[in-house]
């Protein structure tokens, strides 16, 4: 009884008994120590739907006595098991206390080679040139159950092949597997229900209802869920096989959600971006243009090099020049939300050390309800737990803008932003000198008398806090482009005369970071886990954060 009311309960699989979860689901348990269940309809995030049958087991429970209610015993004095006469899905059972459950027995194998086969029976021979070989499922289990020969004598149906669905997606009928998973998605998770299957038979197939197609800012979330190759991503087919890619944990820098991320890249050139699961900020999802960001590291428009005036100069002179405008007056410095957490602390400490305000850049636009929110930066709570701004009216850009037009700031600056977009005008904009860190071409960075060339989020490493005040790392994925510099690198030179040393580390910069701000006084860099940390926003609760929710983010009621 007091094991029912835990959060745990102990079930036993093949003859093993286990301590999982409560109220969890049978794969879900499974997998948490370890055995696998072979399914291609579940998937954690959507409801279940029990339609390919391939995740039967055996299940049963410990016998009792219908006249007394005692427990039913083996001659050796072991509780005997009521096994139920059929396989039962393993996705429809919920695990329960003393479960017990077969994964290997003759039933199940049979069971599973049976679904395999029919699955194989019209399914094309396609997979040296399919996009999903590496990360098919069909594949895999057809190893494990495939009986490598087929009875199948007629001719395999042939349904429609690279239909395009979708601006993003196309879609290989002879390829599905029927598990519905991007029904679910679009029905359940968008509330917009834009796939269904239609025909019947073996001919069922799936496609877009008339007069619509799957377009909307998610519809790459069903290429992601697709066990097998029927959908896949216009953007990424037939550029690389996915055995080649390395792997890089990120976070997308769109908005202030903080959507867990995974980059793909391979020789120093990314090939995409695709979700990483994170139960506490995004599921399993995230938005079409969040994938697209990846992009910007090959623009037309970056920046590569150092400037001074309409002239290449060598790093070092950019950085005597540039410090020899933050030392001539009283100079001002406009911080950015896209900025990392360490970057944004390197910059107070460089600020403090020319006696220079900071302002701190805002961009704003519409949430849509998910998985964008109303900040289009990812770490604008950075610059509070920082403490690079202590509030964020009184550090607006706007501010700024009035004191150059009196001509009480000579020097800005500038991190990553358009000052134009913050507010100024072209007038205000040539008033003072600016110096610009970023990396790509604006229009501030065209007026600027000193220009360094920043890194992207994809090529150096650090934190941002979302908008839950969720401290989460990402890593560089690739080497930086040539003749750019990490942004901590250009502070520590600016801070200490062109002498980088080892202040310019990320480890050694958290070490500062640890000592100075109190929210991060018992995080250690090194062990942030893939979940990220929620850190105490209690210092902050007063302030008016633009968000209004999101899928997994309701803000705090004043």
């Amino acid at each position: 009884m007091a094991e029912e009311q835990s959060n745990s309960v102990t079930i036993n699989i093949d003859g093993k008994d286990y301590s999982v979860a409560a109220k969890q689901n049978l794969i879900e348990a499974a997998k948490s120590v370890g055995i696998e269940i072979p399914h291609y309809c579940y998937h954690p995030k959507l409801p279940m739907a029990g339609t390919c049958r391939m995740c039967l087991v055996e299940i049963g429970m410990p016998m009792r006595d219908r006249a007394t209610g005692a427990p039913v015993l083996n001659e050796d004095g072991s509780p005997k098991i009521g096994w139920m006469p059929k396989p039962a899905i393993a996705c429809g059972t919920t695990v329960s206390p003393n479960l017990h459950v077969k994964t290997k027995s003759p039933m199940v194998t049979t069971s599973r080679e049976g679904v395999t086969e029919f699955l194989l029976a019209n399914h094309p021979l396609d997979c040296p040139i399919c996009d999903q070989a590496g990360e098919c499922t069909l594949q895999a289990f057809s190893f494990a159950y495939g009986k490598g020969r087929s009875r199948y004598r007629d001719d395999k149906n042939v349904k429609p092949r690279a239909k395009s669905i979708g601006p993003r997606v196309s879609l290989n009928n002879e390829r599905c597997v029927l598990c519905r998973r991007c029904v679910r998605f679009c029905r359940d998770i968008l509330k917009r229900p834009v796939l269904g299957a239609v025909q019947r038979g073996s001919m069922t197939q799936i496609d877009c209802y008339p007069g619509q197609e799957l377009d909307g800012n998610y519809s790459m979330n069903v290429v992601d869920l697709c066990p097998v190759g029927a959908l896949t991503s216009k953007d990424f087919r037939f550029k690389m096989r996915v055995w080649f890619l390395k792997r890089t944990k990120s976070v997308c820098t769109e908005s202030s959600v903080g959507v867990n991320t995974t980059v793909w890249s391979r020789e120093g050139k990314i090939y995409r971006i695709t979700p990483r699961r994170n139960d506490c900020v995004n599921d399993a999802w995230m938005s079409d243009s969040g994938r697209m960001i990846y992009k910007t590291v090959d623009d037309a428009n970056r920046l590569a090099g150092t400037r001074r005036g309409e002239s290449a100069v060598e790093f070092e002179e950019a950085v005597d020049a540039a410090r020899a405008l933050l030392s001539a007056g009283t100079p001002a410095f406009v911080a950015s939300g896209r900025m990392s957490l360490e970057e944004q602390w390197a910059l107070k400490k460089l600020a403090a050390s020319f006696g220079g305000k900071v302002y701190l850049a805002k961009t704003l636009d519409a949430n849509d309800g998910f998985l964008i929110s109303e900040d289009r930066t990812p770490n604008r709570r950075g610059a509070l737990v920082s403490g690079l701004v202590k509030d964020f009216e009184l550090a607006d850009v706007s501010a700024l803008a009035a004191a150059v037009e009196a001509g009480e700031v000579k020097t800005v600056f500038v991190c990553g932003e358009d000052l134009l977009a913050q507010g100024f005008t072209q007038k205000q904009l040539k008033k003072a000198d600016v110096v610009y860190l970023g990396t790509h071409r604006n229009a501030t960075e065209a007026e600027a008398t000193v220009v360094f060339s920043g890194r992207t989020v994809f090529e150096k490493t650090g934190t941002f806090v979302n908008q839950q005040f969720r401290l989460q790392k990402f890593d560089a994925a690739i080497p930086g482009i040539a003749g750019t510099r990490d942004e901590l690198d250009v502070f520590a030179a600016l801070a200490s005369g062109g002498n980088a040393a080892a202040d310019a580390s990320v480890e050694t910069i958290w070490i500062g970071m640890r000592r100075e701000c109190p929210a991060l006084a018992t995080v250690d860099f090194a062990k942030i886990p893939d979940e990220g940390v929620l850190l105490d926003a209690a210092p902050w609760a007063k302030i008016a954060f633009p968000e209004t929710g999101s899928l997994l983010y309701k803000p705090a009621t004043k």
